[in-house]
Parts: structure tokens; C-alpha cells; sequence
């Protein structure tokens, strides 16, 4: 019983998933729909294969939603955004509190990432004399 539950909720959401893409789809330029469709199957891949440290139906509803998103034309993947954003966090800071949290963003340290560690790490070591 809870499979036929479980399969017919999964139906259901690829096809509302389908129609809104389809909708979007008339909506977008070819080009844009073209290369959302190509992500959305790398990411859907990518799900299925185990790969993406989500789980299953996180992972799938995420490909989803991206994909609606971008042939909507409200998907953007701006790296100087990233830089800027993350920069702006350091403004909090004053004097050498914000230059090390400048160092730290701009790779100037050591760096762990991975979603296995919960996202990146970043660790600088500021060495000051004996005053």
C-alpha cells in the first residue's frame, strides 16, 4: 500500500513538473530551454546514480525545481555574485578581523570542502609577535 502511495505521489509531481517545464518552455528562448533540459538530465544522472549526497527524492525535486527555474529565466550561476556576497559577510568585521576574513574568502589560507564535511572550511593562521 505504501508503494502504490509513494509511486502515485511521484506521478503526480513529474506531472505538474511537466506541465509548468512545458509552460516554461513556450516562454523561453530554445537556447535557454535547450541547455536547462541538458542540466537538468546531467543532475537527474547524477541523482540517480547515488552521486549527489542528497537524498533521492531531495535530489530529484531539486532537478525540478532548477530546471523550472532557469527556463523561467530566474536561475543564474554568477560566480562574481558568489565573490561579492561573500565578501559583503566580511563588512561586519573591523580592521584585521575583516582582512582575515577577506584572505580567507579570496583562497589566501587553507581550504576543505566537500559536502561530505557539510560545505567548505576556510582556515587562515595569522602569526602576530610578542608584543
Amino acid at each position: 500500500m505504501k508503494s502504490a502511495l509513494f509511486l502515485a505521489r511521484h506521478l503526480t509531481l513529474a506531472a505538474v513538473a511537466t506541465l509548468i517545464s512545458t509552460s516554461d518552455a513556450l516562454a523561453a528562448g530554445p537556447n535557454t530551454s535547450n541547455q536547462a533540459q541538458a542540466n537538468y538530465v546531467h543532475e537527474m544522472a547524477v541523482c540517480n546514480n547515488g552521486q549527489s549526497n542528497q537524498n533521492l527524492d531531495t535530489c530529484r525535486r531539486e532537478a525540478g525545481a532548477a530546471l523550472a527555474e532557469a527556463r523561467r529565466g530566474q536561475l543564474s550561476d554568477v560566480p562574481d555574485q558568489y565573490l561579492s556576497n561573500a565578501l559583503r559577510r566580511c563588512e561586519s568585521h573591523a580592521g584585521d578581523d575583516r582582512q582575515a576574513c577577506e584572505a580567507r574568502i579570496l583562497a589566501q589560507g587553507d581550504i576543505t570542502s566537500g559536502a561530505q564535511s557539510g560545505g567548505i572550511l576556510r582556515k587562515s593562521v595569522t602569526v602576530k609577535p610578542a608584543q
